[in-house]
């Protein structure tokens, strides 16, 4: 192979390049701000659907925010391929943020009392396996307490997202119509 490494990289080298790009974490999310700017459709339905993906991803229901984020998109008129990439904001890095904070909002919404557990039990969590276990004391919580901040979250992200697409489509015509202008003056 005419790129291929002369030492191949270890495990530790692996292991760091898994958990952190190698340009960093401003290009990775400047490559996904590209990518929804970029997306076709309405500002309306690239912002709608990345609102969409974001509120979704709020809910502790791992593996399943795009199948909860796609028809909703869809139905609202928002953009499917918005709604997927919005769902990537639970990520490893967000989710250790996400899971206390929506469990304990929903543990203050529906008035249990959370003296002598303050914290969200994740060995507990992992430990029973069983649904029926799980609903009442961890998910029931999680899922009323995500309401709040997934709305606020959604509606940033719907103004953020509108804005910039409207702003960059707006910049890039004017590009376009200067650049068709120099070749025609020449």
């Amino acid at each position: 192979m005419p790129f291929r490494r002369r030492t191949p990289p270890g495990f530790r080298e692996r292991l760091r390049h898994a958990l952190l790009p190698r340009k960093g974490f401003r290009r990775v999310l400047g490559y996904y701000r590209l990518k929804v700017m970029r997306i076709g459709g309405s500002p309306h339905a690239v912002a709608a659907g990345l609102a969409v993906g974001v509120i979704s991803a709020w809910t502790p229901f791992l593996g399943l925010h795009i199948l909860l984020a796609i028809p909703v998109a869809y139905l609202l008129g928002g953009s499917v391929i918005a709604a997927a990439l919005g769902t990537t904001f639970a990520n490893p890095l967000t989710c250790p943020f996400i899971w206390p904070l929506t469990w304990k909002i929903g543990e203050m919404i529906l008035g249990n009392s959370t003296t002598g557990h303050d914290r969200l039990d994740l060995g507990a969590l992992f430990h029973h396996l069983d649904v029926s276990q799980l609903w009442r004391p961890i998910l029931e919580p999680m899922l009323i307490g995500s309401i709040p901040p997934g709305l606020l979250c959604g509606l940033f992200f719907y103004a953020v997202t509108y804005w910039g697409v409207r702003s960059f489509r707006r910049t890039r015509l004017q590009r376009l119509t200067a650049r068709a202008g120099t070749l025609k003056s020449v």
